[in-house]
């Protein structure tokens, strides 16, 4: 693919176009593709055909950037990065042997809440390093509501992409372009799609259980329903859809 992107920059080639199905999407991610299509329509429209059930992404081919050396890029910036680091660190100096096996350190007068940062000080090297118990108290006293807000989060983004896969979910995955369809938010008042519940999700403070996600899921369907003619496809699937979340 990097030769094809420097390949299409001698070319003059600004875009590459594509429509991936449910099971590419990641694969084009990987590859520098993105749902957001920032091309102007005009330059592509009518010469590339739509498809239901596929996902339009775009990368940008950018003409400055020689694709073939990214893997030397990379690498020269991780070199830059450890050798910041080995000006600070001593670990390439100071080794310590492993810990034994019945490694047991005294936790006399240590608090219940304390004591995983109690047994982290006590490991050799970790005091030289210049860590101090307030610096692993911060790291490892996770409170029992982050770790539940954390786990929440990761089960309503496993859902969201078990509903983007579905082969009736392609209305659903972007917002409704109000500049095309211009009556839309007349009819729907409170407009809704994945990539904005995915987006909800990722900042955190959203939804506080997954009945609010079902909220929102169910609101994507009904506004689909009641915005579409019953004998429409968009209509189809929402009722498919719909079907999937229940």
């Amino acid at each position: 693919m990097n030769l094809l992107k420097r390949h299409a920059v001698t070319e003059g080639i600004e875009y590459f176009i594509t429509y991936a199905d449910n099971y590419a999407i990641g694969y084009f991610k990987k590859q520098g593709f993105t749902k957001t299509i920032s091309m102007p329509k005009g330059r592509y429209q009518g010469l590339i055909k739509d498809y239901d059930g596929g996902t339009p992404m775009e990368c940008y081919i950018h003409p400055s950037v020689d694709f073939t050396r990214i893997p030397d890029m990379l690498q020269s910036q991780r070199d830059f990065i450890m050798e910041r680091i080995r000006l600070k660190a001593k670990s390439h100096i100071q080794t310590y042997d492993p810990l034994p096996k019945d490694f047991r350190p005294s936790l006399e007068g240590v608090s219940r809440a304390n004591e995983s940062a109690a047994r982290a000080m006590a490991i050799p090297g970790i005091a030289e390093a210049g860590w101090v118990m307030a610096d692993l108290l911060t790291s490892t006293g996770v409170k029992d509501a982050d770790r539940q807000k954390n786990a929440l989060k990761s089960e309503l983004l496993s859902l969201v992409r078990k509903t983007e896969e579905q082969q009736c979910a392609w209305p659903f995955r972007e917002p409704v372009n109000t500049g095309e369809v211009h009556d839309y938010l007349d009819v729907i008042k409170e407009p809704i799609d994945l990539t904005t519940v995915e987006k909800r999700i990722r900042k955190g403070d959203w939804y506080k259980s997954k009945q609010m996600l079902y909220r929102d899921l169910m609101l994507m369907v009904n506004n689909c329903k009641l915005y579409n003619d019953e004998n429409s496809t968009y209509y189809d699937c929402a009722v498919s859809l719909g079907q999937f979340v229940k």
